[in-house]
């Protein structure tokens, strides 16, 4: 056991008391000057990655028992915050802007509780120290004077103004979208950082200013550093004889990849055999990027660094450089590729009937797209023609994930069917429309066979007791199911309170199917999803609430996403060594909490961003019909007015301010917006005819005003 976790388990004991670093190093019998200072160095680092904290008097303990909580906090535009804890499953903790004490959006910073969570409220708190700094660098808009100047940030979470000396602008007009380097941070909280620009954008009206201050917001990059294009010189455009070694040779399998027309990563490839014995053996076929992407190399930092792939409206930022993702790891048809494969055995009614897991070498046969396949099970000869050596193969994967689909919503999956928007840009950027992002058979087929493969190698690991990364969902906690319980019961919907401690998705999916096609199915979806935890990443198996599958992970994307190159290194670690070492378990198990952690974060990170690049452009495409009349669906009902969806999924406001015809309040039981007079009610589905008013390209949003019919 290393000296760190031996430190942390020694707190953790209950008769522990806080201690001084004398006596710590007593305990520990640290006596030779050389261990004394390494001793030292490990609890001041333990402190500042706010392991173990040290009070003001020298003792040091564990936070959770010193009524302290470690955590990133997430700034509001109107000066508060919320402490979003590091120990998963925690509350989020309220922070008045008083108990702030200078710290900022995405600082690390440890939290003193001093009210703890009641029915409806979040625990309260006070920053007692800031642990390290979150943002480095801001983007926003320079407000220049004659002799100084701030960076307003583009994120409003960040509330404070960045202030900028006349010597530090570095040439940036006023209104330019800059990038700030912060160089200062205040020592009072009424103070403002200082910092300097660093990088000037443009004019926000500039073709490609928008998508470009988006990728410097959220920190991304569509460049690599040096070290990663030097190791790229060593990846081979081609596979060789020499990596076959370890690897079952399935070239003459036929072999289709399914993806969408544009795209250039294919990270993963399907096949089916029909068996001796009748059943049939579906082949999941993934990229092996693992092999390529070692432990500890430039390329492997830089990927754990970005985490995962950013698909923006207008372009990819590839987690792996292109000479990768694009080729010797893309499964293009017609070349041999290195792949990890799960080949499933399956019976007529859908059970797994066996399965194995292997290195393999694949030669896929045809690079099919959505479309395509969509056509031939729509009844097209031409496409059935034009593959006739697979068209049989792709409707026997139809009949088998039907199946799938099936049982696993029989088994309590929650099925949420919500539209998604995709924007069409012309050569210049500019949108063209906005339509629904399409989800046919095709689709379905690969999701199916994707969330198989997935559980079947979880539980797998799971099952050999190794360090191995899951992918996990879990059970909503009780206050969140009985509020959504209370308002789906106002509609007649019944959710039975659970007898123990656990609910089961189930009874969650019964709710949905009992509300499908109603005027209320909508407001049922939307509350119950509102009701459910965020899904992440985890060192441990937790299940998967909204799947309903007891085991599960991340296997099927190593191409843009780390914890999936990081289920294979750990897969392909077990098949080459058949056993791991205690020391390699309990070093990787560690490394891998770390990994889930930070995967999890980037993620979130990569969905702000490409909902924001997407919610720009769809603000941008709605210029051109201010002052016209649409039909809408009310999507969301808040105390400040009701938020209106159009037919093609753009979103906007009608803030209470415009409804001129009533008084009207929020009633949080009925969850709708009540006119005092009228009694005029709008809820969550309810049609309305709405005119384009304002819309704000910079702040995401298009304002709307509700029409009489």
């Amino acid at each position: 056991m290393i000296l760190r976790d031996k430190i942390i388990n020694f707190m953790k004991a209950d008769a522990y008391k806080p201690m001084t670093f004398e006596e710590l190093k007593d305990e520990f019998k640290i006596n030779k000057p050389r261990q004394v200072k390494r001793f030292k160095k490990i609890l001041k680092k333990m402190t500042r990655d706010g392991q173990i904290v040290k009070t003001r008097y020298g003792y040091y303990g564990l936070p959770e028992r010193m009524n302290l909580q470690i955590g990133t906090i997430q700034g509001h535009p109107k000066g508060y915050a919320f402490l979003l804890p590091d120990k998963p499953g925690s509350p989020d903790v309220f922070l008045s802007p008083k108990s702030l004490n200078g710290a900022l959006h995405n600082d690390k910073v440890l939290v003193r509780i001093h009210k703890e969570e009641m029915l409806n409220q979040k625990p309260e708190g006070e920053v007692v120290r800031i642990i390290s700094r979150g943002m480095s660098e801001v983007v926003g808009t320079f407000d220049k004077s004659d002799r100084f100047g701030f960076v307003v940030p583009d994120d409003d979470r960040f509330f404070r103004d960045v202030f900028i000396n006349k010597a530090d602008a570095n040439g940036a007009k006023n209104g330019q979208k800059v990038v700030a380097q912060i160089t200062g941070w205040p020592d009072t909280p009424a103070k403002n950082p200082e910092g300097e620009i660093i990088k000037v954008i443009g004019n926000p009206s500039d073709p490609g200013v928008d998508i470009e201050t988006i990728i410097n917001k959220y920190g991304l990059s569509e460049d690599y550093p040096p070290k990663v294009k030097e190791q790229l010189e060593e990846v081979p455009n081609e596979i060789s004889p020499k990596d076959y070694e370890g690897r079952e040779l399935i070239q003459g399998l036929p072999t289709v990849t399914i993806d969408g027309s544009d795209a250039k990563d294919l990270d993963d490839a399907v096949s089916l055999e029909k068996l001796d014995n009748g059943n049939m053996e579906l082949g999941v076929h993934i990229a092996d990027v693992s092999y390529y992407v070692r432990e500890g190399t430039p390329l492997d930092k830089e990927a754990r660094q970005r985490g995962t792939s950013v698909y923006l409206v207008d372009r990819v930022l590839p987690m792996l450089p292109p000479k990768l993702s694009n080729n010797i790891c893309s499964l293009n048809p017609g070349v041999e590729r290195l792949t990890m494969s799960a080949f499933v055995e399956l019976t007529e009614e859908g059970d797994i009937a066996n399965y194995r897991l292997t290195p393999s070498v694949i030669k896929s046969n045809y690079r099919l797209t959505y479309e395509e396949v969509n056509e031939l099970f729509d009844g097209s000869k031409e496409i059935e023609e034009k593959y006739p050596d697979v068209a049989w193969m792709l409707f026997e994967m139809k009949t088998i994930s039907e199946k799938l689909r099936e049982r696993r919503f029989d088994e309590g999956a929650i099925d949420f069917e919500f539209d998604e928007p995709v924007v069409v840009l012309d050569d210049q950027g500019k949108p063209e429309s906005v339509e629904k992002r399409a989800r046919g058979s095709a689709e379905k087929l690969i999701e199916e066979f994707m969330l198989l493969a997935n559980r079947v190698v979880a539980e797998h690991h799971y099952n050999l007791d190794m360090p191995f990364i899951y992918r996990v969902h879990e059970q909503p906690d009780d206050e969140k199911v009985s509020t959504f319980r209370e308002f789906a019961s106002k509609f007649g919907y019944y959710l039975p309170k659970p007898e123990g401690e656990e609910i089961y998705p189930i009874e969650f999916q019964k709710v949905l199917e009992e509300a499908k096609d109603t005027r209320e199915e909508r407001a049922i979806s939307t509350m119950m999803l509102r009701s459910m935890k965020q899904a992440r990443y985890a060192a441990e198996s937790l299940g998967h609430f909204g799947l309903s599958f007891q085991y599960y992970t991340h296997f099927t994307s190593p191409i843009r996403r780390y914890p999936d190159l990081v289920v294979h290194r750990i897969m392909r670690e077990i098949i080459t060594k058949k056993d791991l070492k205690e020391a390699r378990q309990k070093k990787l198990q560690s490394k891998l909490e770390e990994i889930a952690y930070q995967s999890s974060l980037r993620e979130q990170e990569a969905t702000e961003a490409e909902r924001e690049s997407v919610d720009y452009k769809m603000a941008e495409y709605m210029e051109q019909f201010v002052g016209d009349d649409f039909p809408g669906i009310v999507s969301s009902v808040t105390s400040f007015g009701i938020f209106i969806e159009l037919p093609n999924l753009v979103e906007g406001l009608v803030h209470v301010s415009s409804m001129t015809d009533d008084y009207y309040y929020f009633d949080e039981e009925k969850f709708a917006l009540i006119g005092e007079q009228t009694r005029k009610t709008y809820r969550i589905g309810d049609e309305v005819k709405v005119k384009v008013v304002k819309t704000s390209k910079e702040d995401c949003q298009v304002d709307f005003e509700l029409v009489e019919d």
